[in-house]
């Protein structure tokens, strides 16, 4: 199994606001669905509760909700009370499939924190947005990188962005 990250953030690392997201890039949505398609997206539960309900579970995936309460249940996902637990979990598995960090910024830094991830995408936005949340800051020194895409602003993504696949 491998653990990745995925995220979008501003220039300044801005990741959300009030518990959502800041921007509408229907292009990077598509670049989400596609890259995580078939695996299993783990988020905090406030990332869940921020996914409108007729989006929840997002389709295609195993969704995992990580969350200290004990007795909390998300309908069409599988809940965790830490992310080792989630992660060894779905290490025993056969299958190949990744996992993917989808958020918050506390579910990234837990496992930026515990060195298990492996792989990064992340889609660099070419704008600066007023945000209450960041993305943890990364030594991208200790990363190699690579552009994995690239879209100029238009009718209907409002801003530039580049998404980059960082590895160790």
């Amino acid at each position: 199994m491998k653990v990745s990250l995925i995220v979008a953030t501003g220039k300044n690392g801005e990741i959300g606001k009030n518990n959502d997201l800041i921007w509408h890039l229907p292009a990077d949505m598509k670049f989400f669905k596609d890259t995580t398609e078939d695996h299993i997206v783990i988020m905090g539960r406030r990332n869940w509760d921020s996914i409108p309900r007729k989006y929840r579970p997002l389709a295609d995936r195993e969704n995992v909700v990580l969350t200290r309460s004990q007795d909390y249940s998300a309908e069409g996902a599988t809940v965790f009370n830490d992310l080792e637990a989630a992660l060894s979990f779905y290490d025993q598995s056969s299958e190949k499939r990744t996992c993917f960090i989808i958020g918050g910024a506390q579910v990234y830094q837990l496992a930026l924190d515990a060195g298990c991830v492996e792989e990064m995408y992340i889609t660099h936005i070419d704008q600066e947005f007023d945000a209450d949340t960041y993305f943890p800051k990364v030594d991208f020194s200790k990363w190699k990188s690579e552009v994995v895409l690239e879209h100029s602003h238009d009718e209907k993504n409002p801003y530039a962005f580049t998404v980059k696949r960082y590895w160790k």
